[in-house]
């Protein structure tokens, strides 16, 4: 009796170490997110190098430097950190706690670590296709000094897209992927580091699957607005954690429609 209650006890402990972890690391991209937005907004870097120097090029609407880029770089890992590694925190609890449960069995296990990491380098491959589309677009001076959409037809457009993909057979198959974590592991798990990093990639490719598009609205608002950035985060979270089914199916769509609807009022403020 007194066994089972301590071994009880250490998986709590360590479900919290983990959890705590888990909010330390997207602490501390949202601490950085919010640095940079103030640094923006108080215009305290004039020119050269510095955490904020990239952002502030853009806000300029300067031509960028590679030091830009690396920086612009920078703050899309740290914005895809922040806003993502909240949302995959069940699939990373159930594969914390299938690892405590191989090593109170005396069993090979892998840290959880392993795991974040391969869910992170997907999106960090994501965060540096944005940077190249986010240079794309102030080259064509399609950025305001925020960083989002200029034009009501550009905005509208990426709401139309993003509302467009929320209804395809592509979106529904990925999110419910990402709402089944104990299903995820059974059916994917994989021992060792490499199987755990293998894990992780194909997780954080189902999640880069169903949420690419709504990322890119981040060029609608502005890559900066942080209530913009904490709002999609929140519905993403909000999706993942919906059960799959009917309901889920609902939302998304539900979703889908809006997007739709407000895209195609932009382009008709634009005709």
């Amino acid at each position: 009796m007194r066994q089972g209650a301590f071994l009880e006890g250490v998986l709590r402990r360590d479900r919290g170490v983990v959890l705590v972890g888990l909010l330390s690391v997207a602490a501390l991209g949202w601490a950085y997110m919010v640095y940079l937005a103030l640094d923006i907004r108080g215009g305290s870097v004039p020119g050269g190098m510095s955490a904020g120097a990239g952002a502030m090029a853009v806000a300029q609407q300067v031509p960028w430097t590679a030091i830009d880029f690396g920086l612009m770089y920078l703050m899309w890992a740290a914005m895809m950190t922040a806003m993502m590694v909240p949302t995959a925190a069940p699939v990373i609890l159930v594969f914390a706690r299938v690892n405590r449960s191989k090593r109170n069995q005396n069993q090979p296990y892998v840290s959880t670590s392993v795991f974040l990491s391969g869910y992170l380098a997907v999106w960090a491959g994501f965060a540096l296709l944005a940077t190249l589309s986010q240079w794309g677009l102030h080259q064509a001076t399609l950025m305001s000094s925020m960083m989002g959409s200029v034009t009501p037809a550009l905005g509208g457009t990426l709401l139309i897209a993003a509302g467009v993909f929320q209804w395809t057979p592509l979106k529904y198959v990925c999110v419910n992927h990402c709402r089944t974590p104990m299903g995820f592991i059974m059916s994917e798990w994989r021992e060792g580091h490499s199987g755990a990093l293998g894990m992780g990639l194909r997780h954080g490719t189902y999640c880069l699957g169903c949420c690419w598009f709504l990322m890119g609205l981040m060029f609608v608002a502005g890559v900066m607005n942080l209530l913009w950035m904490a709002a999609i985060a929140a519905y993403i979270l909000l999706e993942k954690v919906t059960p799959r089914g009917t309901r889920g199916n609902l939302l998304s769509w539900a979703t889908g429609s809006v997007l739709v609807g407000w895209g195609a009022w932009l382009l008709a403020l634009a005709a």
